[in-house]
C-alpha cells in the first residue's frame, strides 16, 4: 500500500561532496542525479559537523519513507521546484534515524552523548546524521534501534492525520497497511475510535492484529459505494476521486487527505493533484477537507514515545536491509508491497 504524501523540506549546510576517504569520512548513500535506484552510491563523504543547537547522532538504523523514492527519482516534476530542478539539492538520502549521541552543541541541555534518540532530518542514511532540536528526541526504551527507526515521519504523519479523533467515532483508513496505515490504525484505536481499515486480503489479518474493527478487501468491496458512512476518512493512497471519498462520509464527516505513496513515475503532479484539487474543494465543499501540511516536530516524538512505552503502538516492520543495500531496499519499496516499514541496519 501507498504512504503519505511526500514533503520536500529545503536542507541546512551540512553536507560536503562525496571524496576520496580519510579519518575524519563516514559512510553514506549519496545521490547527485535523478532516476532509478542505480543512482544511489554508497560511498565516503565528511561526517557532518553539529552547529550550536544541534546533535550528532551515530546511526544504527534508518528508514525508508515513500519521500525518499520521490526524491530519488525527482517526481513528481512540479516538486523539483524545491528539491533541485536538475539535480537533488542534498547529496545524502533518508530522513528517519535511530541511533546514539556523539556530541551535542554548545546551546543543547536536553540530550548528552551516549543518549539513545530517534528523530528525522535531512542525511539519515549515512553512519551519523546532525539534527536540529526539533527533529530528535530520546528513544521508546522498549524499542530495538530498527523499531525506533520506523517511527518518526510515519507515525508522525499519522497524529497529523488523525485530528481531535475520539471515543465513539468511526474512522476509515485507506491504505491501512502501508507505514503510516499501520500506526493510523493503532493511534485511532488508542483514542476509542471504530476503525475500518481499507487494505489488500493478505494484510487483513495483520490490520485486526493491530486493532481494526472491520477490514475492507479493496479488492473485493468498493468502501465509496457501500452503505457504511464515517465520522473521518483518511486517504494515504490518492487513487480515488474527491466524490468518491466524499460519498463515504457521515453529513458532518471530515476528509483527510495524505494520499501518495510511490507511482509509475514520470508525473507533473503526482499524489499531488489530488491534494491540490482538495485545497479547492475545501473552500466550498459541505464537508470538512483537511490537508495536513506535516513537519517535523519534537512534540510528536515525544507523543510516540509515551505511546509506545505504554504498549498501545507497536511499528511494524516489512523487512530489512544493510546500509549499503539501500538501492536494493528503494526497489522493494517500488513494488507498493511493502507491509509497514522497511529499514535500514548501520
Amino acid at each position: 500500500m501507498a504512504e503519505s504524501t511526500p514533503e520536500f523540506p529545503v536542507p541546512g549546510p551540512r553536507f560536503r561532496a562525496a571524496r576520496a576517504a580519510t579519518i575524519d569520512d563516514m559512510k553514506a548513500i549519496v545521490q547527485d542525479r535523478y532516476g532509478a535506484p542505480d543512482v544511489l552510491r554508497f560511498d565516503d563523504i565528511d561526517i557532518p559537523v553539529p552547529g550550536a543547537d544541534d546533535v550528532l547522532v551515530r546511526v544504527r538504523a534508518a528508514s525508508l519513507n515513500a519521500r525518499d523514492w520521490h526524491v530519488m527519482r525527482g517526481d513528481p516534476y512540479l516538486a523539483r521546484l524545491s528539491i533541485g530542478l536538475r539535480r537533488p539539492k542534498w547529496p545524502v538520502q533518508g530522513t528517519d534515524f535511530a541511533g546514539v549521541v556523539e556530541a551535542v552543541g554548545a546551546n543543547v541541555t536536553s540530550l548528552r552523548p551516549g543518549d539513545e534518540v530517534y528523530g528525522e532530518t535531512n542525511g539519515a542514511f549515512a553512519e551519523y546524521v546532525c539534527a536540529g532540536p526539533e527533529e530528535v528526541d530520546r528513544k521508546p526504551a522498549n524499542l530495538t534501534f530498527e523499531q525506533a527507526a520506523a517511527v518518526p515521519l510515519a507515525a508522525g504523519t499519522a497524529l497529523d492525520c488523525l485530528p481531535d479523533v475520539a471515543g465513539g467515532q468511526r474512522v476509515l483508513i485507506n491504505g491501512a497497511s502501508g507505514g503510516v496505515g499501520t500506526f493510523a490504525i493503532q493511534i485511532a484505536k488508542a483514542r476509542g475510535a471504530f476503525v475500518t481499515a481499507v487494505c489488500s486480503a493478505r494484510n487483513a489479518r495483520q490490520a485486526l492484529a493491530l486493532g481494526a474493527d472491520r477490514v475492507v478487501d479493496y479488492a473485493r468491496e468498493d468502501f465509496a459505494r457501500g452503505d457504511a458512512h464515517y465520522d473521518l476518512v483518511l486517504d494515504l493512497v490518492g487513487n480515488r476521486s474527491l466524490g468518491d471519498l466524499r460519498r463515504a462520509l457521515a453529513p458532518a464527516g471530515t476528509l483527510v487527505l495524505s494520499g501518495g505513496g510511490v507511482s509509475k513515475g514520470g508525473s507533473m503532479f503526482g499524489p499531488m493533484g489530488l491534494i491540490l484539487r482538495g485545497t479547492l474543494a475545501s473552500r466550498f465543499a459541505s464537508h470538512r477537507i483537511l490537508l495536513p501540511h506535516y513537519k517535523p516536530s519534537r512534540a510528536h516524538l515525544a507523543t510516540m514515545r509515551e505511546l509506545i512505552e505504554s504498549g498501545r503502538v507497536t511499528p511494524v516492520i516489512d523487512r530489512t536491509y544493510p546500509l549499503s543495500d539501500a538501492a536494493a531496499a528503494i526497489r522493494y519499496l517500488e513494488t507498493e508491497h511493502a507491509t509497514g516499514k522497511v529499514v535500514l541496519t548501520v
